[in-house]
């Protein structure tokens, strides 16, 4: 059994885990690289694994560096089994075409300069018919439900609390008498977010594999994000600019119109409009209004008392060219929601190229930004941006609030991982960057007693396989020590024996309540 690293690895996008076991190859996500130009090149590399060879493919969220290179895999010849949540599935009807029209656009670009300087015409990565063809072959799994994919391999999708339908993956794989258990994290949310419920807390594994955008830091504005969204509204309203933000189309926009909602509630506002400009925010927020079964208790709550946030009164949906043009006119009192959330592609460029040269706007960032981005430079404070061609200067305020991540941070990871009954005998971490795997490979093992390691690009890692016990196993097993424990009875056992002997009658009494349950 092994697995075998093709993205993620010492980097935060294009996640991608390959494990090979059982005489299968089950691939976990298959995301886009994301960032500077020689991390988004890896996109138009030849799969390092055949896709036909690929029996299954487990995706653990929408977001485009999880499932983004999905339509890739089919195109090059994936005719595997393909599985997700129903939520995940209804997003990925609405993530991967646009991904798909936006290389169209790119490459359509590209070969009118090929053409005037008499290059080679290049072929879009996948267009959006590809992305709708394949969308319809992934099948819908439900939360908490164990599925067999075979004899040998069973795998189970449980709420990651990052994005709707972000799943945790479960993955049994049995070779022989020997049963092995790797969890996927997938991306995990931070606790207490909006809309979406907290992270499963997971039991056992043998292996976790666990992602670490946030291993080396914490949500500074967690606890007053309210409040300093407020401040940056009222100041924006104030100077009389309009407020733009640009946020991802999933979640993070769902978020703000949650928070903007509360504060509507509170009667803490100024007169505002606020703007979704963004097609595909539009279709994911219908996304949301399908899937209230997945809400938090809070969330449903607000809605059941009328206060539906998907659906308050200064919300208006930009859906055409036309309409979103006309935000251009507007000179103030506008919140304008729009995507990419690191802008560099969508309809953000044009709110930019028209407010960043204006003093009384306001560029509010509320999620990470990517080397290489022009959020990031913007964030860094340079004096201009080219944009369409065009170098725009940076008058504008450049805000940002951090406590809107939808990951989880540091201390939450760490308390994740604490949360095991049977911990994992070594996490590999994936999905952050070198700095943040560096800090999580040194705490893990002194915080949690779980062995780190973070793998490199392509790096192939033997598993060693766990062992199965039967419960008639486990139950002598359960005897003995317990006779054991007897035995100290009638003497005087050390400390460390006394300790010792404690800690294995809980992890026995553990696997024995898990047998009777689930009868693994």
């Amino acid at each position: 059994m092994r697995i075998t690293f093709y993205g993620a690895a010492q980097t935060v996008t294009g996640s991608c885990h390959l494990v090979e076991a059982a005489n299968k190859k089950i691939m976990i996500d298959c995301g886009m690289f994301q960032g500077h130009r020689l991390s988004r090149e890896r996109n138009y590399l030849p799969f390092s694994v055949i896709p036909q060879t690929v029996d299954y493919l487990l995706i653990t969220h929408a977001h485009i560096d999880h499932s983004g290179l999905v339509p890739k895999l089919y195109k090059h010849g994936f005719r595997g089994r393909a599985l997700a949540t129903g939520a995940t599935v209804d997003l990925l009807e609405v993530l991967l075409p646009d991904s798909g029209h936006i290389q169209e656009m790119e490459v359509a670009r590209l070969n009118r300069k090929a053409m005037r300087a008499g290059k080679k015409l290049l072929d879009p990565i996948y267009t959006a018919e590809d992305a709708f063809d394949c969308v319809k072959k992934i099948e819908q799994a439900k939360y908490n439900q164990i599925i067999s994919l075979d004899e040998n391999i069973k795998v189970r999708f449980v709420d990651a609390g990052h994005i709707l339908g972000s799943s945790i993956l479960e993955l049994w794989v049995r070779e022989g008498t020997k049963q092995t258990k790797l969890v996927f994290s997938g991306d995990l949310g931070s606790v207490g977010k909006p809309f979406v419920k907290d992270p499963a807390v997971i039991e056992e594994a043998d292996y976790l594999v666990m992602e670490c955008t946030y291993g080396d830091r914490l949500h500074r504005d967690k606890e007053n994000r309210l409040e300093k969204l407020r401040t940056v509204i009222k100041e924006t309203y104030d100077k009389g600019g309009n407020l733009i933000i640009p946020a991802f189309a999933v979640e993070r926009t769902q978020d703000l119109l949650y928070d903007i909602n509360l504060l509507l509630v509170k009667g803490q506002l100024p007169p505002i409009q606020v703007y979704i400009d963004s097609p595909m925010a539009v279709a994911a927020t219908e996304v949301f209004k399908r899937h209230y079964e997945h809400f938090d208790q809070e969330t449903s709550r607000l809605i059941s008392e009328g206060e539906n946030p998907l659906t308050m009164s200064v919300l208006q949906l930009s859906r055409t060219v036309e309409e979103s043009r006309a935000l251009n006119e507007i000179q103030g009192g506008a919140i304008i929601l729009s995507a990419s959330g690191m802008c560099d592609a969508g309809r953000i460029k044009h709110h930019l190229k028209h407010n960043l040269w204006r003093p009384e706007s306001t560029v509010l960032f509320v999620g990470y930004q990517a080397p290489g981005t022009k959020g990031q430079r913007l964030l860094s404070g340079v004096p201009s941006i080219r944009i369409h061609g065009e170098e725009v200067a940076v008058r504008a305020d450049i805000r940002s609030i951090d406590g809107y991540s939808s990951h989880a941070d540091q201390q939450e990871l760490l308390d994740w991982m604490n949360a095991y009954k049977q911990k994992p005998g070594r996490v590999l971490l994936v999905h952050g960057d070198p700095e943040a795997l560096a800090v999580m490979e040194k705490l893990a093992p002194e915080k949690t007693g779980i062995d780190a390691y973070a793998p490199a690009w392509q790096e192939t890692i033997e598993l060693t396989p766990g062992v199965v016990f039967s419960a008639e196993e486990l139950q002598r097993a359960y005897h003995a020590v317990a006779a054991r424990m007897d035995g100290f009875m009638q003497s005087t056992p050390s400390r460390s024996d006394l300790e010792q002997v404690m800690e294995q009658f809980k992890q026995l009494e553990f696997l024995l309540d898990k047998v009777s349950k689930t009868g693994q």
